[in-house]
This record gives C-alpha cells, structure tokens and sequence, in this order.
C-alpha cells in the first residue's frame, strides 16, 4: 500500500519550512537488514551480537548510528547539519499527524542554553505519553518519509519505527528502554523515542503524578494529557 500527501508546514524554535512530505509505508513488521537497507551490501549493525531479546541494534562501529543505513561515522561538521534535520523532519512529521512530543536529556539541556543542539552530541532524545506511542505502533510504524530539504539535492528520506516491546511498561525490559527510532536512511543517526507512563507504584504509596520511563528516570507531573 502506498500513500502520498504533500505538507507545507511552520512551526517555530528548531523548525524551518520544510516544502514537501511524502509518506510512503512500508511494512507492518519488524525490519531486518534486507528489509530496509538502502545503499549497504552488508549489515553494520551489532544484531549478530547482541542479546535475541533486543530489538534495536546500533552499529558496531558507534552506539548512535544504525548499521543498516551507514559503514561509517559522518565528520563532525557534517553531524550537525544531519542532527538538526532530523528534529526538524521528526516535529514537522509529529504535528502532521497530530502525535504530541518533547524533547529530552542532552536535546533539552541544548535548548535550554542555546536554543540549539549541543556540538558534541550524536543522537538526539525525545519522549511522548502511552497514548501517543500506542498511535504510532497502530498506525505508523515502519513508515518512511521523503522531505524536500534546502540545499539538500533530491531530499532525504527518514524511517519511524517503534520497538514491539513498547508494550512492556516495566523497567525489567532493560534491553529495550527505546520505544521508537526516527532513523535517517542516509547517514544512519536516529532519535530515540523514549515513552513516559504513569508510574502506578508510586502512585498507589501516594505520591501524586508520578511518572516514570523504561530507562529508570521519574517524573513528576500534572498536565491532564499524561494522566
């Protein structure tokens, strides 16, 4: 199944105009190598030793690069460039398709000094609520996404996928702690996608809005949308 649209979007902070956005869907399964590589012959990434029960494998030359889309790291003054596309690609995508998300970590503490992604970072983190990843797992996943970018010749193409394990809440999955990756299909960076969940444990000790992600982080908030 294919399907194409065309999007004229604005949004402001780390958002340029971004001209064109086509979707085109993929498959509704997990992706192995020769499913999605583009211009590699052989798999980069660390599948082959990892644990079966990971489902995301970075590359074996670098822990934020997939070695299905790229053999190398990228230079440094290249990485920017690429890193800033791919929030810009990411949030325009997830204001298409009415998706809430924020950014998060070391992509936040950029924001907040500077307003822009901090020169040594390689990957860039966000989070959304349940009710959002559970949306993106029905109905998005493995989708691709072509953007028209300037100066960028014939655009670039980024792939959502989200992690089957999404669905185990606890902190006992510690090999899947990403729920999703935005991967860029040229260089291989990605943005991980990490999901905030009401933490019932200690809520039910009375702790009132507590949240909590896979990866052990906690939270303490009262916006209506995560309750």
């Amino acid at each position: 199944m294919r399907r194409t649209s065309t999007t004229s979007l604005c949004i402001t902070a780390l958002l340029l105009i971004l001209p064109i956005c086509q979707h085109h869907v993929l498959v509704q399964a997990d992706a192995d190598f020769f499913d999605v590589r583009t211009n590699l012959l052989r798999d980069r990434s660390g599948k082959g030793g990892d644990p079966k029960d990971k489902y995301f494998h970075e590359s074996t030359f670098h822990p934020h690069y997939d070695g299905r889309f790229a053999a190398a790291e990228i230079g440094k003054e290249q990485r920017l460039p690429h890193l800033t596309a791919l929030m810009q690609t990411f949030l325009a995508t997830m204001a298409d398709i009415g998706a809430e998300t924020w950014i998060m970590h070391g992509t936040l503490l950029g924001w907040w000094w500077n307003q822009k992604i901090l020169p040594w970072d390689s990957d860039i983190d966000v989070q959304v609520s349940e009710s959002t990843i559970s949306f993106l797992a029905k109905y998005y996943n493995m989708t691709e996404y072509h953007f028209r970018l300037p100066g960028v010749k014939d655009g670039r193409s980024y792939l959502l996928e989200v992690n089957p394990h999404y669905t185990i809440r606890g902190i006992e999955d510690k090999l899947n702690v990403i729920d999703a990756r935005w991967i860029d299909t040229e260089t291989g960076l990605f943005i991980d996608i990490s999901t905030v969940r009401i933490d019932y444990g200690a809520r039910a000790e009375g702790v009132q809005g507590a949240m909590m992600s896979k990866d052990r982080h906690t939270y303490m908030v009262s916006a209506p949308s995560l309750q």
